[in-house]
């Protein structure tokens, strides 16, 4: 039995009833959701610990606010522009509304536990990959439980309800087909990961390179941040090279753009010096020059999902208890700036 603190706390509970703090938490605020088996275990611990509920911040919390705030790095970018639409539309056809919270410097997960703790919204979509979603679980434990889910290149924690496309294999088939092009050196112009050994679409890259019995040269793998700063910048390391690659695969089109730009100035030509392709087909790059091939992400159905998934676990269409993954597929969409080699 847990020694009894002055003021016993849900970890007491859950130590008691040897279950996780999320689940006391779901016992006490939705019991239909848990067997009756643990149901009785949890109530049991209740009553041994003499834990007491909040009433106060648990009425305050089951108040329903019909508020999803929208956590994005850089809503400027105009690949978050695109799914805030959808993300807005599909909201309001449920009758929510959404809050946009942007990343202003500082700690990023400073202003989204103001959200957590001031219960403002009634669920959390995550578009930015630099929040802690270990933290976020964390919190949820100890306390009402905040749902979730996330939307960005790379989940690493399997516990979080995630709408994704299926970056590794896109990556895969963008360099498969600049393969397919002649290409045999390829450079990865790389986005920025939070997690290296899980890093999709330099996984997707390597994997396909791999495959075709090509080398993977360090010199041709350059980090980038998504931006058209470091496509510039790996354009002048390019220029810097003895030997160049023939085609360079980049993490995202804004990358693609700023890296073609720099090569131009130089008097380089794309595709003629160097075969291009991006990632994300935003409304630009059909119309850079010259027009990007690129692997088009369904930013619509990205939004529209993460939005009705997130709503049907507010709502309880979809029980809270195990995750939910699911995967869209990118399309490659092959303009000018690829040509055999």
């Amino acid at each position: 039995m847990v020694p009894i603190r002055k003021t016993p706390t849900i970890q007491d509970v859950a130590r008691e009833a040897n279950v996780s703090a999320a689940t006391v938490s779901r016992v006490l605020s939705s019991p239909e959701r848990v067997s009756k088996i643990t149901r009785e275990r949890v109530l049991a611990a209740v009553s041994a610990t003499g834990y007491t509920i909040n009433q106060a911040a648990r009425s305050l919390r089951l108040r329903n606010a019909r508020t999803i705030l929208m956590a994005a790095p850089n809503i400027g970018n105009p690949y978050y522009s695109t799914i805030l639409d959808a993300v807005i539309r599909a909201g309001s056809e449920r009758g929510y509304s959404i809050l946009v919270a942007t990343r202003i410097g500082g700690d990023p997960d400073r202003w989204l536990a103001d959200y957590l703790h001031s219960n403002r919204a009634d669920g959390l979509l995550l578009f930015d990959g630099s929040l802690d979603t270990f933290g976020i679980n964390a919190r949820n434990e100890e306390g009402p439980n905040l749902p979730l889910v996330a939307a960005y290149d790379e989940i690493p924690d399997p516990r979080v309800n995630s709408v994704l496309i299926d970056n590794r294999a896109a990556a895969a088939r963008a360099t498969r087909h600049l393969i397919g092009l002649g290409h045999r050196q390829i450079g990865h112009l790389m986005s920025p990961s939070r997690n290296k050994s899980f890093h999709e679409r330099r996984l997707g890259f390597e994997q396909a390179m791999r495959e075709a019995g090509l080398p993977i040269r360090p010199e041709w793998m350059m980090q980038g941040d998504h931006t058209l700063a470091t496509g510039i910048a790996a354009g002048e390391q390019l220029l810097a090279l003895r030997e160049r690659p023939t085609a360079m695969f980049c993490g995202n089109d804004e990358m693609a753009i700023g890296l073609i730009h720099r090569l131009r100035l130089a008097g380089l030509d794309c595709p003629r010096d160097l075969s291009v392709i991006g990632f994300d087909d935003i409304a630009v790059a059909a119309y850079a020059a010259p027009p990007l091939t690129t692997m088009r992400q369904p930013r619509e159905d990205i939004g529209r999902f993460a939005t009705n998934t997130l709503i049907d676990i507010i709502e309880g269409v979809i029980p809270g208890d195990d995750p939910v993954h699911v995967t869209l597929r990118a399309e490659l969409v092959v303009r000018e700036s690829t040509r055999p080699a």
